[in-house]
C-alpha cells in the first residue's frame, strides 16, 4: 500500500497543490469566499426500494441512504440546515453554504414535492445555492423546469450515472440502463442546471476498460462536474453477501489510486471535480479497510495524478 512506499508513492506526506478543477475552487471564484456544503435529508425514497421497480435496492446501497440521518430522527429541514450551519460556522469559519438534498432520490414523486422542498429552502440563511441528488430516470421536464427556474445562482443535479455499462447496471440491481443517464443529462442541458454525474469505480465485473468507456461516454455528453466514488461494501447489502461468499472482491487501494487517476486525466479538463473518494459513514463499513482513510487516499491520488502529468 502507498503508506508503506510500494511502487514508488513516499511514505511521508507531500505537499501537493491542487492539479485537477476542484469543486472548492469553482465555489470560490464564483462568490470571492468559501462555500461550504450541508448535507439534508428531505425523507426522498426510491423506486428501486419502494417496489416501483424493486425492494432489493443497488446491490451496493445501504437500505438507510447515503447521508446525516438526521431527516431519519425527525429533524425538518429548516432544523437540519441549522444545526450544520452552526457547525461549519464553529470548525471551519464558513458563512455561505449550498444546500445538497442527499439522501435516496430527491424527484422522485410529484413534481410539487421538489417545489416545496425548493419554497423552503428561500427561507434558509445564507443560502448560495442548491444541489439537489437523484436518480436519472426520476427527472422529466416539469422538474426540470422547477429546479432550472430556482432563483440561486449556483444548481447543481448531482445524477447517480455510477456507470454507463448496461451489462454493469443489470448486475447491480440498477433500474435503468444508460440511455437513461445520457437523456437526464441532455434534459437538464436545456436548463440553468449543472449537471454532476456520479461514477462509481471498481463495481461488480467492470475492468479498467469498463471504465474508461463510461468516461469517454461522458466527456462527450454535457456534463459539468464529476463525483468519483470508490466502491466499498456496506452492511446488510447483496453487495455483502456477494463479498462473504467470496462472490466479490473490492479493488485495492492502489488500484483504485491509479483508475482514479486514470479517469481524472481522461475527463474533459472543463469538468469539475466535485470529489474524488467516497466516504462511508460510521458502522456502515464492511470492506476495505483503506477506504476508512480519506485523507491518505486524496494525498496519494493527488501524488499519482502529479507523477502521472509529469509535475512529481
Amino acid at each position: 500500500m502507498y503508506r508503506h512506499g510500494v511502487g514508488g508513492y513516499p511514505t511521508e506526506r507531500p505537499v501537493l497543490m491542487h492539479t485537477w478543477n476542484t469543486f472548492t475552487v469553482h465555489l470560490r471564484q464564483r462568490f470571492g469566499q468559501r462555500v461550504q456544503k450541508i448535507p439534508l435529508d428531505a425523507g426522498a425514497s426510491c423506486p428501486n426500494r419502494d417496489g416501483t421497480l424493486s425492494r432489493a435496492g443497488c446491490t451496493f446501497c445501504n437500505a438507510i441512504g447515503s447521508g446525516s440521518g438526521l431527516g431519519l430522527a425527525g429533524m425538518n429541514l429548516p432544523a437540519q440546515w441549522e444545526h450544520w450551519r452552526e457547525h461549519f460556522r464553529k470548525s471551519n469559519r464558513a458563512s455561505l453554504f449550498l444546500a445538497y438534498l442527499q439522501s435516496f432520490s430527491n424527484t422522485y414523486g410529484p413534481a410539487s414535492r421538489l417545489a416545496a422542498m425548493l419554497e423552503i429552502f428561500r427561507t434558509l440563511p445564507d443560502l448560495a445555492g442548491v444541489s439537489v441528488g437523484t436518480r436519472p430516470d426520476c427527472l422529466d421536464p416539469e422538474k426540470m423546469a422547477i429546479l432550472g427556474t430556482a432563483p440561486w445562482k449556483e444548481k447543481w443535479l448531482e445524477l447517480g450515472v455510477q456507470t454507463l455499462n448496461d451489462a454493469t447496471l443489470r448486475r447491480i440491481n440498477r433500474g435503468h440502463d444508460a440511455a437513461a443517464s445520457a437523456k437526464a443529462i441532455e434534459l437538464a442541458e436545456k436548463t440553468n442546471v449543472q449537471v454532476c454525474a456520479h461514477l462509481m469505480l471498481g463495481l461488480p465485473g467492470e475492468t479498467p476498460d469498463d471504465v474508461h468507456a463510461t468516461v469517454r461516454r461522458l466527456n462527450a455528453l454535457p456534463v459539468h462536474g464529476v463525483k468519483l466514488h470508490n466502491v466499498y461494501v456496506c452492511r446488510n447489502t447483496a453487495l455483502e453477501r456477494a463479498y462473504r461468499a467470496g462472490e466479490y472482491v473490492p479493488l485495492t487501494e492502489d488500484a483504485y489510486v491509479e483508475l482514479a487517476v486514470d479517469a481524472l486525466t481522461e475527463l474533459r479538463p472543463d469538468i469539475i471535480i466535485h470529489r474524488v473518494v467516497a466516504d462511508p459513514a460510521p458502522g456502515e463499513l464492511v470492506a476495505p479497510d483503506w477506504a476508512t482513510r480519506k485523507g491518505d487516499l486524496v494525498r496519494f491520488i493527488q501524488h499519482a495524478y502529479h507523477r502521472r502529468c509529469g509535475g512529481a
